[in-house]
């Protein structure tokens, strides 16, 4: 046989019938791999390069930014509970009643107090609702601490908001 012949034979048997159909991939389908390429003769890439899947969107915007309700707790009564106990802000005898809150950024929160015959007390709280930490507590909450440590959403509520006006005013 000649070579041109056995050329043709052996091209015409290497392509057969292609590969089975459960290997194939379906039309429009790219296909990527994982590995690299090695470059061929120019340097360049022979195959074509791994596209990353694309990211979507997260739909909730990051929790520091701004304040919410909080879903997992505290309650106002913890935060209460936490003014009148360890903190010893409040007295046992003094009437509160939660205005504001508690709103939650991060692991920090927000809440407003009604205390009968005062002045709406503002409490910023830090920690898990088994855990509270009070921050600090009073008429101006902006601190230094919450200027500096507290997330955004705590920081605008305590220091962009203003002093809490009572009912009526």
């Amino acid at each position: 046989m000649t070579p041109v012949l056995l050329t043709l034979l052996a091209v015409v048997a290497l392509s057969g019938c292609g590969a089975p159909p459960e290997l194939r991939q379906p039309a429009g389908v790219p296909q990527a791999t994982g590995t690299p390429t090695a470059p061929g003769p120019t340097g360049a890439p022979t195959g074509s390069p791994t596209v990353p899947p694309a990211r979507t969107p997260s739909a909730t915007p990051d929790a520091g930014l701004v304040a919410t309700a909080c879903r997992n707790g505290p309650t106002g009564q913890q935060v209460v509970r936490l003014l009148r106990g360890r903190a010893a802000v409040l007295p046992d005898n003094v009437q509160v009643k939660v205005r504001t809150g508690p709103l939650c950024a991060t692991d920090w929160q927000y809440t407003v107090v009604e205390v009968t015959g005062h002045e709406a007390l503002q409490v910023v709280t830090t920690g898990r609702p088994a855990a509270l930490e009070l921050v600090t507590a009073g008429t101006d909450v902006c601190t230094i601490e919450v200027r500096a440590a507290g997330p955004a959403g705590i920081r605008a509520l305590a220091c962009d908001a203003g002093p809490p006006l009572r009912p009526g005013a």
